[in-house]
């Protein structure tokens, strides 16, 4: 979380020889470690309320530390084997997220004749809602400019399902709506077009299935439903029913004719009452970023044969901090091992000040893009080139964050800055969020 987290020449320092340089030494290596989980502290001061990608509920942010939730309250920040961020001293922490793969080993999908196009989406969000009311005014941007996808709501934050589709599970809990009343003929319009189609599925965060069928739900050590800060009940990643559902649900968006499944909330809560939750006895000897890799995979075994892509949403620390990832059970380097694409958060609005050297990172739009994805480079760089190794596609901020104290209101400029930003770094693909559906046209080229 720091900004000299990369440290590639650890290995070749010399010792000291005397005793001064010692005990200087001693005293560096106490305030980095204080000053690495100072960063981490006020970075996860707004873990909860700037919650995902569901800016709408953003408000004063309430002084939550992930770091409560964690098990190992005495875990402190130090490099790993590759530079990055990661707690504790146990060796097996770094065996959890950087894996490898062995030339021996079977090739995870080896036998699979990958036919699937690809295509360099540039695209943005667009709510259920929003699509079928404003059709022509939520496509009209993508007419008219370089974008070329869309990602659209299929599961929600509340656990409702956007359309009717053969799922017993969904019929049975009454998650079924018709908010999007003929899919095939909103798919037909959008395929017309040209548009690259993205189905987003809310994945852990499911009030309603979690109060319908608890037996899969988060539950506290009393046997109470887990509930986080707005509220709302979560799904047990541990629980081999959560993922099935959630495949259930994927195949059928690929029958409609989605062309890529996107997977939100794909991770553990954060909330304050995750220290009453006990996963013992549904874990096992796993952990949590066992937890959502092993799912993942699953799924992407099913999906990637019927012809669709997948992808999945991830916090922007957990690239280069082992610490979140814990949490959350997101690790960016087992997730890519994979996915067809992970997509970074990287908005500018939820670094804390000081990170990567930015005095108020909101104010600096370019710079904090273009370091995250060089960090997202290196991570990737360790993963064997002949296994599966994810496209990094980056959800950007367009939006004003007017509840961060040191912020800018962004426009044309701040938008094509992130933009560029990717583009420099490396890559071709990106995402634009916005809740309220309302993006800057002026940021994007003509078509």
């Amino acid at each position: 979380m720091r900004n000299d987290y990369l440290d590639y020449g650890r290995h070749s320092r010399r010792r000291s020889a005397g005793k001064k340089t010692a005990i200087a030494a001693i005293v560096v290596m106490l305030i980095a470690a204080a000053a690495g989980l100072t960063v981490f502290f006020v970075s996860s001061y707004y873990y909860e309320v700037i919650d995902e990608q569901d800016n709408s509920q953003y408000a004063t942010p309430i002084p939550v530390s992930v770091a409560e939730n964690m098990q190992d309250e005495g875990a402190y920040a130090q490099t790993g084997i590759y530079g990055l961020w990661y707690s504790s001293q146990d060796s097996q922490e770094t065996d959890e997220l950087e894996s490898v793969y062995h030339p021996e080993e079977h090739l995870w999908m080896g036998d699979f004749k990958d036919e699937r196009p690809r295509v360099t989406a540039k695209g943005l969000y667009i709510s259920s809602n929003y699509l079928v009311s404003k059709f022509d005014k939520a496509v009209s941007l993508v007419d008219e400019t370089e974008l070329n996808a869309v990602v659209i709501d299929v599961k929600t934050e509340d656990g409702y399902i956007t359309f009717k589709m053969e799922s017993d599970t969904a019929r049975e809990i009454g998650a079924l709506t018709d908010s999007i009343p003929d899919i095939n003929k909103t798919l037909k319009k959008l395929k017309d077009k040209g548009i690259y189609v993205i189905a987003r599925i809310v994945s852990m965060m499911d009030p309603k299935l979690a109060k319908n069928k608890p037996e899969l739900a988060v539950t506290k050590k009393d046997g109470t439903l887990f509930k986080d800060n707005a509220g709302k009940a979560w799904l047990n990643p541990f629980k081999e029913g959560v993922w099935d559902y959630l495949l259930e649900i994927s195949k059928e968006c690929v029958k409609v004719g989605f062309d890529e499944i996107n997977f939100d909330y794909i991770r553990f809560s954060t909330g304050k009452g995750m220290n009453d939750v006990d996963f013992t006895a549904d874990a096992g000897d796993r952990t949590r970023i066992d937890a959502i890799t092993d799912g993942i995979r699953m799924i992407c075994e099913e999906i990637k044969p019927m012809g669709a892509f997948v992808s999945c949403d991830v916090y922007g620390a957990i690239v280069t901090s082992t610490v979140d990832a814990k949490i959350v059970g997101q690790s960016f380097y087992r997730m890519s091992q994979y996915l067809d694409y992970i997509c970074p958060m990287i908005y500018p609005s939820h670094y804390a000040d000081g990170y990567y050297n930015l005095d108020h990172p909101d104010m600096h739009p370019y710079e904090l893009v273009n370091h995250a994805l060089m960090d997202a480079s290196k991570v990737l760089y360790m993963i064997d080139s002949d296994g599966n190794k994810a496209d990094v596609r980056p959800w950007l901020q367009d939006f004003t964050a007017s509840w961060v104290k040191y912020h800018l209101d962004y426009g044309a400029k701040e938008v094509r800055d992130q933009i560029n930003a990717v583009y420099d770094s490396g890559y071709t693909s990106w995402l634009l969020w916005n809740a309220g559906v309302e993006y800057t046209k002026g940021a994007l080229q003509r078509d």
